[in-house]
């Protein structure tokens, strides 16, 4: 991982990451804060080195084990709706995935707890945020859809595959006030959907746009 570079050459380079941050912005992406760090965030590194020259397509691209790193407009979106209520200083991410996700949220949270079920996945995101000097970011290997109950409560939550139902684990682990952002439903069709904790057992649901994640499955693999 020592000799990645950063800064990305010919598809990879600065110049094709600015063009797809103007298309987010074309596409409604509003928050600033947002369309910077994804302009700073080498997308290349996330994924293997025969697909780099696809980095900066606004497309999902496999990373193995079935899985995928999320389309840059739904990575946009999630975390522009994770930060609208304002800072946030504790939050969860399910599915660590590649780790783009992971550094596009940890310059904008004060912590972020990130687990993931998958083992290799998670240990390679480590080494890549580790490149981008990410310090804020605390890893468990862990079945996704329990959350992290130890370190709760959060002040929001960011799921990035889709269960069918929204699992009660992670709403318990919301701060009054906190805000999950989650892809929910299964083959029929899936939603983006918004749930703000506004009392002890109050859940206000927005529903955002439709979607398509991979499946938010139990288990875990080593």
């Amino acid at each position: 991982m020592n000799s990645v570079n950063l800064e990305g050459i010919g598809m990879t380079s600065r110049r094709t990451r600015e063009r797809l941050v103007q298309r987010l912005r074309d596409q409604g992406i509003k928050n600033e804060d947002v369309l910077q760090v994804m302009s700073n965030t080498p997308r290349h590194i996330f994924i293997d080195e025969a697909l780099s020259h696809r980095a900066y397509e606004d497309t999902a691209l496999p990373i193995g084990f079935n899985q995928t790193i999320s389309q840059p407009y739904i990575v946009a979106r999630m975390t522009e709706v994770l930060l609208e209520g304002g800072p946030l200083n504790r939050v969860l991410e399910v599915g660590t995935g590649s780790g783009y996700q992971t550094s596009i949220l940890a310059p904008m949270v004060g912590e972020l707890f990130s687990v993931e079920r998958i083992k290799p996945l998670q240990q390679k995101a480590k080494q890549r945020l580790s490149l981008l000097n990410l310090v804020n970011v605390r890893f468990l290997h862990t079945d996704g859809g329990m959350g992290w109950p130890a370190k709760a409560p959060f002040d929001g939550i960011i799921t990035t595959a889709a269960p069918e139902q929204v699992p009660e684990e992670l709403l318990k682990q919301l701060a009054i006030g906190g805000r999950l952002v989650i892809p929910v439903g299964g083959s029929d069709g899936q939603q983006l959907k918004l749930i703000v904790r506004e009392a002890e057992d109050v859940y206000k649901t927005s529903i955002l746009e439709a979607v398509k994640f991979v499946p938010l499955v139990a288990g875990t693999i080593s």
